[in-house]
């Protein structure tokens, strides 16, 4: 990491980074695979963890032979209504973490590879949306992450060249993606052991750890 250039602007994941949405994903992926009589294991439900599902199934046309997306699509929104799903829970930490960057006037953007819907009512959720600059949500790029564009993307939004930005991700899709951009990126343990997060530059359990804008872990 270039102490030289501290980062002057963030980017931001969604599902997993501000907010914990993942056991509930991989709930909704997992019902959406019964329904189709699909066999698999916890690492293919894995594969869809920071990604957009169109992306996944592109590359692996066999999972579900013969139905198009936007079927799944529609069966995923269905399972996505039970109410028997793990829930979605704040996390607040990450809140506070995006508040105090706020207060320190650095600008920042959200870039997911869930739905422009599922964001914005997420961040009303979190108290934070009118903080962020803009965002990139999945409809928004032609590829999802691990392809950089929609980081850079993020980038364009806040006027800075990448070199001076930092990213927040928790998943390696999305740290591969920050990385790839020309990023500087920062993993949060939420969702994988850091084992799995070795490519971020720093590597922390909750963002209130970071200590900005040195992107350092806080000794105080």
């Amino acid at each position: 990491m270039n102490d030289a250039t501290p980062p002057r602007a963030a980017l931001f994941d969604l599902d997993g980074t501000l907010i914990n949405s993942e056991p509930r994903s991989l709930a909704t992926w997992a019902r959406l695979l019964d329904a189709h009589n699909v066999p698999y294991d916890e690492a293919t439900l894995h594969r869809f963890m920071g990604r957009r599902g169109a992306d996944v199934l592109s590359e692996d046309p066999a999972l579900f032979p013969g139905v198009t997306w936007d079927v799944l699509l529609a069966e995923l929104q269905q399972i996505g209504s039970s109410p028997d799903l793990p829930p979605v829970r704040d996390l607040p930490e990450s809140v506070a973490f995006v508040r105090r960057l706020h207060a320190e006037g650095v600008p920042f953007a959200l870039v997911t590879s869930a739905g422009r819907d599922w964001a914005e009512l997420a961040l009303e959720r979190l108290g934070v949306a009118e903080l962020f600059k803009g965002l990139v949500t999945a409809a928004d790029v032609a590829v999802g992450k691990p392809d950089p564009r929609g980081y850079l993307m993020g980038a364009d939004i806040l006027g800075y060249a990448p070199e001076h930005i930092a990213v927040f991700e928790d998943t390696p899709a999305g740290i591969q993606a920050g990385k790839t951009a020309g990023m500087r990126v920062v993993g949060i343990t939420t969702t994988h052991d850091r084992t799995k997060l070795g490519e971020a530059d720093l590597v922390v359990d909750h963002l209130t750890e970071v200590d900005w804008p040195r992107l350092t872990v806080r000794t105080s």
